[in-house]
């Protein structure tokens, strides 16, 4: 089975300042590699055969760097988008989406096998596909809990709260696009509030292995560390 992935590569980094003045985000080293061709790598190795790499900030950084995609025996192509249109408004501007195909941010290092991700979203029939990540958030303050006459009745010293957020990798079915408003700025987030508002099920597939986005300072640092250790497992 052909399997198309688009890319989503056209932001500042703005978070990522100083280091994406010269170089955009999806090109900044991690190891050896920039962590774009972590990413293509990666979806040659699960059996991608065609990436679409949705650009605007110094797109040409990007196509002069990955080209036609000869390099990793994968067919990469662009879509340039001439204003921001957030997460979900680049896909408008795709024209040949296959009837369903992965979305991903560009700066994201994990060790899901995104093939299988792929294959569950196809044989289930499902719209749309979220691959989530536990995270734990630490409270620096201890927790006071009180009745209704505000008379303390629990304490929690620094509570740590459990929840689930998405890791920006998607599965889409192409009649989703039709969702999307041409020429506007439009995230993920507006799409899941119009899914939720229209009734149609969105699935969840929580993944528990290896994830980071490097979107910050401190957590690209943690990438350049984890890499080296992790090398074998992220690029097979």
């Amino acid at each position: 089975m052909s399997k198309h992935a688009v890319i989503l590569a056209g932001g500042k980094g703005t978070r990522l300042r100083p280091y994406t003045v010269v170089l955009p985000k999806p090109l900044m080293p991690i190891g050896d590699y920039p962590i774009l061709e972590v990413i293509v790598k990666q979806l040659a190795f699960f059996g991608f055969d065609h990436i679409t790499i949705a650009v605007n900030h110094q797109a040409e950084i990007i196509k002069a760097f990955f080209g036609t995609g000869e390099k990793w025996g994968i067919k990469i192509d662009y879509s340039l988008e001439d204003k921001p249109l957030g997460t979900m408004g680049p896909l408008k501007l795709i024209k040949e989406l296959q009837e369903n195909f992965l979305v991903m941010n560009g700066d994201i290092l994990t060790d899901l096998n995104m093939g299988e991700f792929y294959d569950k979203h196809v044989l289930n029939g499902n719209l749309f596909t979220i691959s989530s990540h536990a995270r734990e958030l630490s409270s620096e303050y201890g927790v006071l809990e009180l009745n209704e006459d505000n008379n303390l009745i629990g304490f929690k010293e620094k509570p740590v709260i459990t929840y689930t957020v998405s890791m920006g990798i998607y599965m889409v079915n192409r009649s989703i696009v039709g969702q999307i408003p041409a020429g506007e700025a439009y995230g993920f987030d507006h799409l899941m509030i119009d899914l939720l508002n229209s009734g149609k099920q969105v699935s969840v597939n929580n993944f528990d292995g290896y994830w980071l986005d490097i979107g910050r300072p401190d957590d690209y640092m943690q990438a350049i560390e984890e890499f080296s250790k992790m090398k074998d497992v992220l690029l097979r």
